[in-house]
């Protein structure tokens, strides 16, 4: 205990150390969000990786979806390295980050609103990022509190007041530099207790080759009849999985606290190696989750799914490693879902600031002020998440993984089209974009709130948001078609960005006459 309580005060010692040593970075409102748009490639990759998976990946999706797929469960990591990050960063980071300074825009609602020239579009965004990430920030806590109970037997309730308060001090203290920092070294963490957590669990039974093979012996008629379907490549259920791969993976294009990072890239190398070491960071951290989870059937004999529920399968293949080892998990699950609150508290501060405070007060609010209100909403909006995560572990509302689907597909569903085509084509219309949103947060709250009216397939929150990004994806260019074209003007400047001449090295680029 002794141990494990001495790592724990080093590593948030650590995080708040460089929330006061960034703190000259976060002195105005560009700093203080972006970074000031000058954050080297490893910081904007590790930033984006571990705001991308938390505690609901390491324990609330790996245990669910392992349980349900057996060892296909890998193909969500393999999904969130190639169409989450690789292809993200290729189709997106560029382009964001050319429009996004061109328009002078430090939020995705504000994007919106200077894109589309429609500031109800842009208070529209605002509102449903505050709102939707309300749940995603709960089924943090939640997921951390399954491991700290069995490392240390502490109340729930304190490990989420600790991690809150903890992570608001060098977020609010330091800014996005701060986070940037410290997603860094949390990142790191994380890689090396993955790949520790999972040579560990294998080496309990037998080595990887035994395990396969244990875990090809499992059956369970409720889900299916064919002999070893968990050992299998797609698993007994390709269609859920497929719902789970898009939601987990194409989601990312959506979500502003992920997009967000790109805005911040400093340079075109920047988005070169952001690119590899987001992807690599995903293929170990994404892959080695799901990979660990699809052994979780070997350890039916420490976990009860019907009464403890999915969330309980990871801690429980846990619970038998060494005292260091426990605590090396413990420090990775913190890792995971501080970065990734930071990121979420961030962005939603400055989006209620800058796009509803900022712009509709009636006098001039200069920075300092600015700043003072973003400090205050981190408060306020942790405040907030910590009392709906004590609510929902205390009446068991619903699991992990549905609480961040109902997050992810609201959001995800609602912004992904738009951005998307707003950042490639000129035809993209105001019209288009309200379309995706109505639609996609309408279908998520009946999701929510009367799951028995949809179709079979489309009442997980899973299916229901991959449902509502595919939706989105055709129903903007249908609107923006049958509906008023934009203003030439607005769509003309816009793009002027993409048009402005910079000089390379000739290393990077040949000139067009080379001469004989």
């Amino acid at each position: 205990m002794l141990l494990k309580g001495a790592i724990l005060v080093i590593f948030f010692a650590v995080m708040v150390g460089i929330g006061i040593v960034c703190r000259r970075s976060a002195a105005d409102v560009n700093g203080f969000v972006l970074g000031g748009r000058n954050v080297g490639p490893w910081l904007t990759a590790f930033a984006y990786g571990t705001s991308y998976f938390s505690a609901v990946v390491f324990v609330g999706y790996a245990g669910q979806f392992g349980w349900k797929y057996g060892i296909a469960a890998t193909w969500a990591g393999i999904g969130n390295a190639l169409l989450g990050s690789l292809l993200a960063w290729v189709v997106l980071g560029r382009r964001t980050r050319i429009m996004t300074q061109h328009l002078n825009s430090a939020t995705m609602p504000e994007f919106f609103g200077k894109r589309f020239g429609s500031d109800r579009l842009k208070v529209a965004a605002s509102v449903i990022t505050f709102i939707f990430m309300i749940p995603y920030t709960a089924s943090l806590y939640n997921g951390l509190s399954r491991l700290f109970g069995m490392a240390f037997h502490i109340d729930y309730s304190i490990c989420v007041i600790v991690m809150a308060v903890l992570t608001g001090i060098y977020v609010i203290v330091g800014g996005y530099m701060a986070t940037a920092v410290n997603d860094f070294i949390q990142g790191l963490i994380m890689i090396g207790g993955i790949i520790a957590v999972i040579v560990s669990v294998l080496n309990s039974q037998g080595g990887f080759l035994a395990a396969l093979d244990g875990l090809a012996r499992v059956t369970d008629e409720s889900v299916s009849d064919t002999p070893g379907v968990f050992a299998s490549f797609f698993g007994p259920d390709p269609l859920n999985l497929l719902g789970v791969v898009l939601l987990t993976s194409l989601g990312t294009w959506g979500l502003p606290q992920m997009v967000q990072k790109f805005y911040a890239i400093k340079s075109e190398k920047s988005i070169s190696t952001g690119t590899v070491v987001s992807t690599a960071f995903a293929v170990i951290v994404a892959g080695g989750c799901y990979f660990l989870g699809g052994f979780g059937r070997l350890f039916s004999d420490r976990v009860n799914v019907a009464a403890d529920g999915y969330d309980s399968i990871i801690p429980a293949m846990l619970s038998g490693l060494p005292d260091l080892l426990i605590g090396i998990v413990v420090i990775l699950v913190l890792s995971a879902s501080m970065s990734t609150l930071s990121s979420l508290v961030l962005t939603s501060s400055s989006t209620i600031t800058l796009d509803l405070i900022r712009d509709h007060s009636h006098r001039k609010i200069d920075e300092k002020g600015q700043l003072r209100i973003m400090r205050g909403l981190i408060v306020v909006f942790i405040a907030i998440s910590v009392v709906i995560a004590l609510i929902q572990y205390h009446s068991s509302v619903t699991f992990i993984a549905q609480l961040m689907g109902i997050s992810w597909g609201a959001m995800a569903g609602a912004f992904l089209a738009p951005f998307l085509y707003g950042l490639y084509w000129k035809g993209t219309s105001a019209a288009g974009c309200w379309a995706s949103f109505l639609f996609s947060v309408v279908f998520m709250l009946v999701d929510m709130l009367h799951r028995t009216a949809l179709p079979a397939l489309l009442q997980s929150p899973i299916n229901a948001g991959a449902f509502c990004m595919i939706a989105g994806l055709i129903l903007v260019p249908a609107v923006s078609l049958l509906t008023r074209k934009p203003s030439r003007a607005l769509v003309e400047d816009a793009f002027s960005g993409y048009d402005k001449k910079v000089t390379v090295p000739q290393s990077e680029a040949l000139q067009e006459d080379q001469g004989k």
